[in-house]
């Protein structure tokens, strides 16, 4: 049997980690290949469960494989790793059939028909493991193992095994991806190209089947839904992508064996599954804070930094209004707002808000060069970059009315608040094909106007 050495006292951890990582033990380095091959192959064709929304399809098949083992083992009173296999294998395929069945044929919901499968098989494994355990056949005393999983107590042939089915899995999924992929997310499509849907679907079972069972020894039947769907749910948080967030899931579940593996041989009494759900665990957990595209942190930093773009935009475009009621001629707008000045009640009573967050507002808008503060007046007058850009942003804002009016069809009274609602994301790009739309319509030309009766300014360049 593949056990360390127990009769350790006061282990040397340094000591022990380089003997881990240099593979002078053999029975570890076999932990280790298994661990990290199971790790990537569960993590792989889970992925497929996951993104169909089928999460609980791999518990409900590790659950449905206990029965199959002790039967097997019952039958042929030997506990060999293809005996063992072969009914694992055999009792999940009927627990999936159980599964899809009941909601075609009865008024049963597929969380229901998952449940009652998964309840059922589990029990009907608990009562045979019992049964087991008062026969005089020997052989017996690891198949409790397999409830929660015991690298130790895994043999030479079981590594094997389970390498060489997670190296078919992992070879499976990348010669038939572009297949997989169409009948998990576009079985019509894949239908209308003539694939063979119902055999697709049985060897992406089959292999969903072929990755729990493996790894039923070394993480159990309890935990290895986690192993199967926590690499593709951290993955998620980093891509969007399918082929790298499965070369992110994979790259999760390898080194959630790796660490585990190492883990158990440097404290024999840590299991080896428990330990690769709490690595996975932690990961993913690290997946959620810290991810730069869809994580926690980086979505609130992206919320606070849209919020001071929606502040100030809305103040340069407050500075616009002001200056367009003051200005009494059609000059310049730029020249002419330049020596305006504009006190802070002037520009709460145009667009209320917090007096904090309007100076907040102000004094970011005076660092990046938008904004001058004018002690002598006691107020703020915009820059020429400012006005610049304040010109531009109503412009937007008034073009985006417009379309919403003569394009969509929103009423003229309804469309401030829709506007503002939307205004921040377009892109100048979006604008200029906003201008070039309107100016084939009936409004088109110079002096056009918003539905507010409001002249639409051209843009202008800052003269420095």
């Amino acid at each position: 049997m593949m056990t360390p050495d127990f009769e350790r006292v006061d282990p040397d951890y340094w000591q022990l980690l380089v003997e881990f990582w240099s593979f002078s033990d053999t029975n570890a380095t076999w932990v280790l290949i298994g661990a990290v091959l199971l790790g990537m192959s569960a993590s792989v064709i889970g992925t497929f469960s996951f993104l169909r929304k089928r999460s609980l399809v791999g518990d409900v098949l590790a659950h449905s494989a206990l029965p199959g083992v002790m039967v097997a083992f019952i039958l042929s009173h030997s506990n060999q790793p293809l005996v063992m296999f072969a009914g694992a294998l055999s009792s999940s395929m009927l627990g999936l059939l159980l599964m899809g069945w009941l909601p075609k044929n009865t008024k049963i919901k597929p969380d229901a028909a998952m449940a009652i499968t998964l309840s059922f098989f589990f029990a009907m494994g608990l009562l045979a493991l019992s049964y087991i355990q008062g026969l005089p056949i020997p052989g017996k005393s690891g198949l409790d193992k397999i409830l929660f999983g015991q690298a130790a107590a895994m043999l030479p042939a079981d590594l094997y095994l389970l390498s060489a089915v997670a190296v078919v899995v992992l070879v499976m999924v990348w010669v038939l991806f572009h297949k997989l992929r169409l009948v998990a997310f576009s079985p019509d499509y894949a239908r209308t190209l003539g694939l063979p849907l119902v055999g697709y679907e049985l060897t992406l079972a089959l292999l969903i089947v072929s990755a729990v069972v493996i790894g039923l020894q070394l993480v159990g039947v309890v935990l290895m839904a986690a192993v199967l769907l926590t690499p593709i749910a951290a993955a998620r948080f980093w891509h969007r992508q399918l082929t790298v967030m499965l070369g992110i899931a994979s790259l999760i579940g390898a080194l959630s064996g790796a660490i585990s593996a190492n883990i158990s041989y440097m404290a024999p009494t840590m299991p080896t599954g428990p330990w690769m759900v709490v690595v996975l665990s932690m990961i993913f957990l690290v997946s959620f804070l810290f991810a730069p595209q869809r994580g926690l942190l980086s979505n609130l930093l992206r919320q606070r930094r849209f919020k001071k773009q929606v502040r100030a935009e809305n103040l340069l475009r407050s500075f616009y209004l002001l200056n367009e009621r003051r200005q009494q001629s059609k000059g310049n707008f730029l020249q002419a707002s330049l020596n305006r000045v504009f006190s802070e009640e002037e520009l709460l009573s145009h667009r209320p808000m917090p007096y904090g967050s309007l100076m907040k507002g102000l004094r970011e808008l005076a660092r990046n060069g938008y904004l001058v503060y004018a002690r002598a007046d006691k107020g703020w007058a915009l820059t020429e970059w400012g006005a610049a850009v304040a010109l531009e942003l109503t412009r937007r804002h008034r073009l985006w009315e417009t379309y919403l009016v003569t394009e969509a069809g929103l009423s003229p009274q309804d469309v401030h608040r829709q506007a503002e609602k939307m205004e921040h994301l377009l892109t100048a790009e979006e604008i200029e094909r906003l201008a070039e739309l309107l100016e084939q319509g009936p409004q088109s030309g110079k002096g056009v106007k918003d539905p507010h009766g409001r002249l639409i300014p051209l843009t202008e360049e800052p003269s420095s």
